[in-house]
């Protein structure tokens, strides 16, 4: 099952217009099962520093299968550790990504970097919604 880059686009919409409701500007990262990127967008006036936050709390979610804030107590044991350090250093283990699931299985995630963590996963949710 994959997520195609139609669906990938959509969701970053819609957590962009979430994004705007709040009043704050934000990277959105959709990545498939792999954390591999399909669609990125970065609102104007977005820190640069969301560009890397959003993508890899997507990664994250993706890897995990759970939204990326339900790692951060486990950041610190050696096996997270060590699959982080593995993938290179890529994965963010911090709120702000929710994994996109269809028919039970994950098919990716979309991260979200700019607000607050509990911002930046309000607007990941309200893109994964769509689908």
């Amino acid at each position: 099952m994959t997520l195609t880059l139609f669906e990938a686009n959509q969701i970053a919409g819609d957590a962009i217009k979430h994004a705007e409701s709040l009043d704050i500007k934000v990277c959105v990262a959709v990545c498939d099962a792999g954390g591999r990127l399909i669609s990125f967008h970065r609102m104007d006036g977005a820190i640069w520093a969301a560009v890397y936050g959003s993508q890899g709390k997507a990664a994250a979610s993706a890897a995990f299968g759970r939204p990326s804030g339900d790692l951060t107590e486990r950041a610190d044991h050696p096996t997270f550790r060590g699959i982080v350090a593995k993938d290179g250093g890529h994965m963010i283990l911090g709120r702000g990504a929710v994994p996109i699931v269809r028919n039970g299985q994950v098919i990716g995630a979309c991260g979200v970097g700019g607000g607050t963590g509990e911002e930046d996963e309000e607007c990941a949710a309200a893109g994964v919604a769509r689908l």
